[in-house]
């Protein structure tokens, strides 16, 4: 087993006392559910089940690129034009606007798509219904949704609205999800780091 460990450079875990290990394993619990909880709690604040998506294609450039990191919003304080933050000084949610740029999950599928808003209808006992358009697509989404379906309802399938954008943090993510033994790595060289490291 000493042997073992030199070879994989953790000596260190030898000189560790079981209490002081069990002590690290916590702490790495604790890092994880601290994450856990952030999360959740930008949930519950935007309203929105992904407050935070990672753009996949190049079908919005030149808006976004892929790898940007998308911040939403979907509580009904209304949004500027574009992207801009929650307009608060409106007593009555206008609605999404065309222009506006919005994140949905299409039916059966698990991937946020992140378009823009082209068309909007919206009658007195209807719901809101959207058609989107990525700006680099020559063609509205209606291929990309569920089979008969030509719009978007706004409650149900939109995630939520772009607020803000960090350009090019998302491509660990994506490097991430392309190459699944990449995620088991990452994990255990932290999981090591913080077990190994001494207070």
């Amino acid at each position: 087993m000493d042997v073992l460990l030199d070879q994989l450079g953790l000596s260190e875990l030898r000189r560790l006392k079981p209490r002081q290990i069990l002590s690290q394993i916590l702490n790495f619990a604790l890092i994880l559910a601290t994450a856990f909880m952030i999360w959740k709690g930008l949930s519950v604040a935007a309203h929105s089940p992904s407050p935070i998506v990672v753009v996949l294609s190049g079908s919005m450039e030149p808006a976004f690129q892929r790898g940007d990191l998308l911040f939403l919003w979907n509580r009904n304080l209304g949004m500027n034009n574009i992207t801009g933050p929650p307009v608060v000084e409106q007593a009555e949610f206008p609605g999404t606007q065309v222009g506006e740029i919005v994140v949905y999950n299409v039916v059966g599928k698990d991937i946020p798509i992140v378009h823009r808003v082209v068309r909007r209808h919206k009658g007195a006992k209807t719901p809101e219904n959207l058609l989107t358009k990525g700006d680099n697509n020559h063609v509205d989404d209606t291929e990309l949704y569920a089979r008969n379906q030509f719009y978007l309802n706004r409650e149900k399938e939109v995630i939520g609205s772009v607020v803000g954008y960090i350009p090019f943090v998302g491509y660990v993510t994506i490097l991430l999800s392309e190459h699944p033994w990449a995620k088991s790595v990452l994990l255990g060289i932290m999981g090591l780091l913080v077990v190994l490291q001494r207070e």
